[in-house]
């Protein structure tokens, strides 16, 4: 990730290339993708309706795993609700199951206090390495097609910023925010920690979550984490920076005696790219924008689109090595 001060001169760097090394597995693993019954699986008829409850008031028909597969799909598909509908009973139909499919009303309604399944939990030999970044979504409203081509009137648009957490040693997404465009990095923060169960030993993230609020967080919560965070080019150490230098008073430092490409190799920093990949790969598989209108929706409608792209790496990832140049 070379540092954008050098943006003028990046087409001298030769871009690296890189070749997949395990073509077959992983083309059999982008074919799953679409093989409907990867998203339903015969088990799910066994737990298809919800168990009776003592609870005053009418009981749910549905159980939780049948509105997430629902949800999946249609995430999967890229379908409204009704043709989430149509689609999941037709395919009940061809499984041979006496099932009914969930209504879109239904969907919608129990979206909002979906409790999801928790998927399998992976044994890490070593802590984790964490990645944060966020991107904007859009919330439902005119395009800029439109707006271009009829000369509509421009209005203001409605935004919602999504925060995602990659672990790089699974490639797992381990945690998920969906918040409204004003909140800032730092201020999601503690609930994307709050959702990480396994230990960190770096944290990396760009310069918005520069700052004591984040830094000491994560030193609060994990023992020894290395944070790489890349300090404002109008930063200055500490008062205590001789006597008891603090993480970012070295990194400020190291900057100042040798560039800040060359704090950018020592530390690693590069690594951060794959955050900003995850968040591209998002965009190109569950979409740009939010179908629901209620921001409790809008959450799950992330959390769901987050469980479907974990879904999809388990079922295989590529392996790549560099190409070296003749």
């Amino acid at each position: 990730m070379p540092f954008k001060h050098n943006a003028a001169r990046r087409h001298k760097i030769p871009k690296a290339r890189f070749r997949v090394t395990n073509w077959p597995d992983y083309n059999e693993s982008l074919r799953g993708r679409g093989d409907i019954t990867v998203w339903i699986e015969e088990s799910v008829a066994q737990v298809w309706f919800a168990r009776p409850r003592k609870q005053r008031g009418r009981p749910a028909t549905f159980s939780d795993l049948a509105i997430e597969t629902c949800l999946q799909i249609r995430a999967v598909f890229a379908l409204a609700l009704r043709q989430t509908q149509g689609f999941v009973r037709s395919v009940l139909g061809l499984m041979g199951l006496n099932l009914p499919a969930p209504d879109f009303s239904t969907l919608s309604r129990r979206a909002s206090s979906l409790k999801l399944s928790r998927p399998k939990q992976q044994t890490n030999l070593e802590p984790s390495t964490l990645v944060i970044d966020s991107t904007g979504v859009k919330v439902f409203g005119a395009g800029e097609w439109q707006e271009t081509k009829h000369g509509t009137r421009v209005k203001r648009r409605k935004w919602r910023k999504l925060h995602l957490g990659l672990d790089l040693n699974s490639g797992d997404i381990i945690c998920c925010e969906l918040t409204e465009e004003n909140v800032a990095d730092p201020s999601a923060l503690p609930d994307l920690l709050d959702q990480v169960v396994d230990p960190i030993a770096t944290f990396l993230g760009d310069g918005a979550y520069d700052g004591e609020p984040s830094r000491n967080e994560l030193e609060k919560r994990y023992d020894g984490v290395e944070v790489i965070i890349p300090p404002p080019k109008t930063a200055v150490p500490s008062l205590e920076a001789e006597t008891a230098p603090t993480q970012r008073d070295r990194d400020v430092l190291a900057i100042e005696k040798n560039g800040r490409m060359a704090w950018q190799k020592a530390n690693g920093y590069g690594r951060r790219s794959r955050g900003e990949t995850l968040m591209g790969r998002y965009k190109q598989v569950i979409g740009h924008s939010v179908k629901s209108r209620k921001l409790n929706n809008q959450k799950m409608e992330a959390k769901i689109g987050v469980s479907v792209l974990n879904k999809m790496t388990a079922l295989g990832r590529p392996a790549f090595e560099r190409v070296l140049a003749t």
